[in-house]
């Protein structure tokens, strides 16, 4: 990290452990010193993403575990109060609104002589969430594990988005559908 022309070397944890105590906290990027706050936690975030591109912006609240196996390109966001597991590729270009979910695994529920809780999960591998370039991500999004959302795609705002869409789609609603293509007239 450099300041001021003088350079500093910063360990991911000590990163983390600055993001999660004090830069999570910090006033959003629109509010009064939220240029300040957002240059704050970009340059936190850089040291801790697996790869982050340039002009990323980490709104107040995000939250993203050990931010290890994160990529993020340029000009790419995570809105306030986000979640995001590690495993995630944002490509360039993304916009993501505040409340946005992305859901790591879910719980096993095959059978029913053992309660759910002590089932495990469906999944034991990391699943890996991948959002392509020039795609916005509404308000209240929740994405169950594994999705992969196209290039050019537009989310809306309270979608419960369970299955994969083609490039270009606009999607909403709760299970998600398809409610238009973008790329015809």
């Amino acid at each position: 990290m450099k300041i001021k022309g003088i350079e500093f070397k910063i360990s991911t944890l000590t990163c983390l452990g600055l993001y999660y105590g004090f830069a999570k906290h910090l006033p959003a990027s629109f509010h009064t010193f939220g240029k300040q706050s957002k240059w704050i936690r970009y340059q936190l975030v850089k040291h801790i993403f697996k790869k982050c591109g340039k002009n990323v912006n980490v709104e107040h609240g995000a939250s993203f575990g050990s931010g290890r196996d994160i990529e993020i390109g340029d000009n790419s966001g995570i809105g306030r109060n986000c979640c995001i597991p590690s495993n995630t590729i944002i490509g360039d270009d993304v916009m993501m609104g505040p409340n946005c979910f992305i859901i790591r695994k879910n719980h096993s529920f095959d059978r029913i002589d053992i309660p759910m809780r002590k089932q495990g999960y469906q999944s034991k591998e990391n699943v890996q969430t991948i959002i392509e370039d020039d795609v916005w991500i509404g308000m209240n999004v929740l994405m169950t594990p594994g999705r992969h959302i196209s290039k050019g795609t537009i989310i809306g705002g309270g979608t419960l988005l369970c299955k994969d869409f083609p490039a270009y789609s606009v999607v909403g609603g709760n299970p998600s559908r398809l409610l238009k293509r973008r790329n015809t007239k």
